[in-house]
């Protein structure tokens, strides 16, 4: 390659076109509408049968002064209803809709007649002679056993006596961080055979109200199913096909030994986990005539003889993605590939081990800034040997110089000729022109991933570093039009065309420092290459004056240990860079070009005059 800086010139060209086309056209965002009333569907609330035949029966609202059971746990708070025994009322204590002092907790389950109602529910499919009103239904009213509260510690029963003879008891058991586990025991009192199939059902209604909408965040079904990692977004589940005896677009697994499925949003997650080594139909469902997105765990029927007992148990998560928890219930509590249900997104095997290593710095550190801060130096350093023979190539390549333009002036027009002879001549000093690209190409996947680390994990939700940087997960919010607090009034709001032009402090510092690290070498000498590496720094601290702001303080401090390992590593090599000179050569006014002498015009041929 006779000029590294043309490669370097595409891949930034490259990551300008994609940039501009994120910030210029970001993806739409699926409208709610909200003149469309939540509705109670039939089989939203009850499933399909074994048979695929519909669960017939209008189910009743849940009426708001329907007994409940008081939920609290050191994570949780809410309630669960007595009728159908849902799941539907649910406050995260540890986690505030914003950082204002006065910001209710976030809500992530909602009770039906409510707006954007969303819960989880279990219950049984009939199967043989029976019929819905001899299995507990959502509509079912069941009876609280002993303690009304349910805790860490203390589980709660309830019961519901079938016409049928079957005596159904549902204890609700969780512990101190999300997960909730429901056992079922089905008591035969009658003197007949019966059969009957237990399901789980999430049902949402309507979309989110804060979906993200962005193509690089997963939000929408997510689940498992025998190692098979399923994740459908809210537009494909509503261009699932139809199929035959049931009443919506639907999409069935079958699972033989393992799985979970269910609903994530940005950070949280509500998930169906059935018994280990148990078969089970994982169900994405969408019903259009009343705009409710549904999960279902569907199992095989069973048989409960006379005065026999069968009992079934299965897990609901409803909670914040946290990295530690849900590694915990994957690791010790046997949920298979439940790390996963975090968007780890393409480059996973860097995205995992990134963050992985950034938590363990957090936790030892106590900061997440300096915990980014921190995760780069690592980074830095793994790459240096890399980095080393980039700096030394360049070093080498400068060196060459002079050789290079003496054997331009002998080639003259002849290009094939040229370029023949600087080839020769870089395999006799032993120099790689591509070695100072490789390092660049190597940043590429690492930044991406720490941008898919920062955007998805809830550890850098609200996360402060300090003073003015409370949430590394959100833009700066300082801002040129009150001169960063200093004038009394506030700064734009985000997203709005004024807070794109009056950026903050940490977008500022990275311009600065990739200008900085331009200095290093001389301007090229091509004018449009010198035109676009002029720009690019202020360009560049435009667009990610948006992005979030723990993502620009890892590019800040990258551009500085670069800065830093470039001057050293080049020093070195006896090319100590021309840093001062370089700088105010930038600011030199050009001289103006030299008009070139008129040409005189030779007089037309013609008869004389005299």
């Amino acid at each position: 390659m006779e000029n590294p800086k043309n490669l370097v010139l595409a891949i930034v060209l490259s990551l300008l076109v994609m940039l501009g086309w994120f910030w210029l056209f970001p993806p739409e965002q699926q409208a709610n509408n909200p003149d469309q009333p939540d509705q109670v569907s039939t089989t939203a609330d009850q499933p399909m049968t074994q048979q695929g035949d519909p669960a017939g029966g209008e189910v009743a609202p849940v009426a708001a002064e329907a007994p409940r059971i008081t939920i609290d746990t050191p994570e949780l708070s809410g309630s669960i209803s007595t009728i159908g025994a849902r799941l539907d009322d649910l406050l995260l204590k540890s986690y505030r809709v914003t950082l204002a002092e006065d910001s209710p907790n976030v809500r992530l389950l909602t009770p039906v007649g409510e707006d954007r109602a969303y819960y989880a529910l279990q219950g049984w499919v009939p199967g043989g002679g029976l019929d819905y009103p001899d299995v507990p239904g959502p509509d079912t009213q069941w009876q609280v056993q002993g303690a009304g509260t349910l805790t860490a510690d203390t589980p709660v029963t309830l019961q519901w006596q079938s016409p049928a003879g079957l005596l159904f008891t549902r204890t609700i058991a969780v512990d101190e961080q999300y997960m909730f586990t429901v056992t079922d025991q089905v008591q035969n009192t009658g003197d007949a055979e019966q059969r009957l199939a237990p399901y789980g059902m999430i049902a949402r209604h309507g979309l989110p109200v804060d979906l993200q909408g962005f193509f690089v965040l997963h939000e929408g079904v997510v689940g498992r199913v025998d190692g098979e990692l399923i994740e459908t977004k809210y537009k494909a589940v509503r261009d699932l096909p139809a199929a035959p005896r049931e009443s919506g677009l639907v999409a069935t697994r079958e699972a033989t030994t393992d799985g979970w499925i269910g609903f994530t949003d940005h950070y949280w997650m509500t998930t169906l986990i059935p018994q280990e080594e148990t078969p089970f139909t994982a169900v994405e469902k969408y019903l259009p005539q009343s705009d409710i997105y549904t999960t279902e765990t569907r199992q095989p029927l069973m048989t409960v003889a006379p005065g026999a007992t069968i009992e079934t148990s299965s897990r609901v998560f409803a909670g914040a993605k946290e990295w530690a928890t849900i590694r915990h219930y994957q690791n010790d509590e046997g949920v298979a590939g439940f790390i996963d249900s975090i968007d780890w997104g393409w480059f996973f095997f860097l995205t995992k081990p990134i963050f992985a290593v950034l938590h363990w710095l957090n936790a030892h550190i106590g900061n997440m800034g300096l915990a980014i801060i921190a995760l780069t130096f690592i980074l830095k350093a793994l790459v240096l040997p890399l980095a080393y023979k980039s700096y030394v190539s360049m070093a080498r390549m400068k060196e060459l110089q002079p050789e290079m333009e003496a054997l331009k002036e002998r080639a003259g027009d002849d290009r094939q000729k040229l370029q023949k002879e600087i080839m020769t001549l870089y395999r006799e000093k032993k120099v790689n022109p591509a070695a100072g690209c490789l390092p660049i190409l190597l940043q590429i996947p690492i930044f991406f991933s720490l941008y898919k680390v920062i955007l998805v994990t809830i550890e850098l939700r609200h996360a402060p570093f300090f003073g003015w940087l409370q949430d590394l997960s959100a833009p700066d919010p300082s801002s040129l039009f009150n001169l960063f607090g200093l004038l009394p009034w506030a700064a734009p709001e985000h997203g709005s065309i004024l807070a794109l032009i009056f950026i903050g402090v940490l977008p500022i510092l990275l311009g600065i420092s990739m200008w900085l690290q331009q200095k290093l070498n001389p301007a090229p000498t091509d004018p449009t290459q010198q035109m676009i590496f002029a720009w690019m720094p202020w360009v560049f601290m435009f667009m990610l004056g948006s992005f979030a702001s723990g993502l620009v303080l890892y590019w800040i401090t990258n551009n500085l240990i670069t800065f830093t390992q470039q001057y050293i590593i080049m020093a070195s090599h006896g090319k100590r860079p021309d840093l001062f000179d370089n700088i105010r050569a930038s600011f030199r006014k050009k001289p103006k070009p030299v008009a070139a002498p008129e040409k005189t015009m030779p007089a037309k041929k013609g008869k004389s005059t005299k």
